[in-house]
């Protein structure tokens, strides 16, 4: 799996970055021409905004940055398997690549759940690359999740 320039390493940072906001631990980049050009941890508490999971943060700074709404030939590189909204957004954005570290049994909608990019709905289907850094970023979320319920905080299964 491609992770010569640590592309993955950046997610995972920006997923611990989320975490010590006191967010679900995921992170994203997004990646164009061998280059970082938006990199964004979940933001849905910070922002309170349901929508501002990490793949859908990098999408719009990487569009605002680039001044278009596709991004073609761009690489996305997550922590977690994206969402059924997520999944989405890469699909409409024309995201090249997706690369992604655990996989979300519950939530996810790629390998898991609704298989978004094989429904004959979808417009535009990524080449998808899934294990990438992926006992990390289970790492991060399961230590998230216990440190949570270890402290006594109210049970949060539909964050992720």
């Amino acid at each position: 799996m491609p992770n010569s320039d640590g592309f993955m390493d950046a997610a995972l940072a920006e997923a611990r970055g989320a975490a010590a906001r006191g967010e679900v631990p995921v992170g994203a980049v997004l990646v164009l021409d061998g280059a970082i050009i938006a990199r964004s941890g979940n933001r849905t508490r910070a922002d309170n905004d349901v929508t501002a999971h990490a793949e859908i943060a990098v999408i719009r700074e990487a569009s605002a940055a680039l001044g278009q709404e596709r991004l073609a030939g761009a690489d996305l590189y997550v922590t977690l398997e994206p969402c059924t909204m997520c999944a989405a957004a890469i699909s409409f954005a024309r995201i090249r690549r997706l690369y992604y570290g655990s996989e979300d049994p519950k939530g996810g909608a790629v390998h898991s759940g609704v298989r978004f990019f094989h429904q004959p709905t979808c417009h535009h289907a990524p080449d998808v690359y899934s294990g990438l850094g992926e006992t990390e970023a289970a790492d991060l979320l399961t230590g998230f999740f216990k440190s949570k319920r270890d402290a006594g905080a109210p049970a949060e299964p539909d964050e992720i």
